[in-house]
């Protein structure tokens, strides 16, 4: 039997969900009226309140909500540090929220959120898709997504443009190589930037007037990267290839080397996201530097200007970034 939630009485009742809320926290502000017409909509439907109407209609509480998809929190340390920093500044306290694919539902976290009472909500997007997203925006809550452009009224975001690094950098080495062809490795854990990297060299191809897709899938046979480039890196359309992930980089590195082919004369390799074993590895992976401090920073500035309704010059923010070349790419 499919539950009966917050959504499903203000509907029935053609009010809001404040107005709901209000009415199970037994506020006089309510028109008797109204307060009649969510008391009946609750008892034909057998509503029972949960953190959602418990906390709508609470006041402010400088509680800060931080979503992280679990598979991203690797890398966000430095993002969450610049965060802090900033949160402390003005006082607002962060409440940390994260998410597993398959365990946790995005519902359980909406629940979770406005159950600690927070004034705004601040989530790490290189995961969280179109429908996630949208559960998040209807709440009247201010929010800043960090990791992709995105604006509203009420949402604001603060990012890397991963497409046009990637398209960057492509599109140079296809110029001054007939002979080069690169390819995005699949992160099955973060399709978002997946997708955001092909679409850079997919863009990088067109301007060339190449025909190449330049994406390397990894099929579902393979749990490891490692054992698919062991078994195929020879035997790869793609000369240059670009990794999300250190583990995936180093996993392609390793199957090089163990396969004989020469880095970088043979093969090349960047890792996006720049990390501590790029430069433990050898050859060590050139890699791009995002600023992950600023990221987690800014977007803290951002939530509470929107918080004291003080004027934003740009609810799309684009830091920079810059690609540091190591000893797996040539000069």
């Amino acid at each position: 039997m499919k539950r009966v939630t917050i959504y499903d009485v203000a509907k029935e009742a053609g009010v809001s969900l404040a107005t709901v809320s209000r009415v199970i926290n037994g506020l006089e502000i309510v028109r008797e009226e109204t307060r009649l017409k969510v008391e009946a909509a609750i008892d034909k439907l057998g509503y029972k309140p949960n953190a959602i109407a418990q906390g709508l209609a609470l006041s402010k509480s400088t509680n800060i909500a931080l979503v992280v998809p679990e598979a991203s929190f690797g890398y966000t340390g430095q993002i969450i540090n610049g965060l802090i920093d900033v949160a402390k500044i003005y006082k607002y306290n962060i409440i940390l929220h994260t998410m597993s694919e398959g365990i946790v539902e995005i519902k359980d976290i909406v629940d979770e959120i406005i159950k600690s009472r927070v004034d705004g909500v601040i989530i790490y997007n290189d995961k969280l898709l179109e429908k996630e997203m949208a559960e998040f925006s209807k709440y009247d809550f201010p929010i800043v997504i960090i990791g992709n452009r995105i604006s509203d009224d009420n949402i604001a975001s603060v990012f890397v443009d991963i497409e046009n690094a990637v398209y960057e950098l492509a599109l140079g080495k296809l110029q001054e190589n007939e002979n080069c062809r690169v390819g995005v490795i699949q992160d099955r854990v973060n399709d978002f930037t997946t997708r955001e990297m092909i679409r850079g060299v997919q863009k990088a191809y067109k301007e060339m007037g190449i025909e190449e897709d330049g994406y390397i899938e990894i099929p579902a046979e393979y749990r490891r990267s490692y054992d698919y480039f062991n078994d195929s890196i020879k035997d790869l359309p793609y000369n240059f290839l670009i990794a999300n992930r250190d583990s995936q980089a180093i996993a392609a590195l390793n199957a090089a080397n163990e396969n004989g082919l020469s880095i970088p004369e043979d093969v090349e390799i960047v890792c996006l996201i720049d990390s501590k074993y790029n430069n433990m590895v050898r050859p060590r992976l050139s890699s791009f530097a995002i600023p992950s401090y600023d990221l987690g920073a800014v977007a803290m500035r951002v939530l509470t200007k929107m918080l004291h309704d003080e004027e934003i010059d740009d609810r799309e923010i684009e830091l920079s970034y810059l690609f540091t070349k190591r000893s797996s790419t040539k000069s």
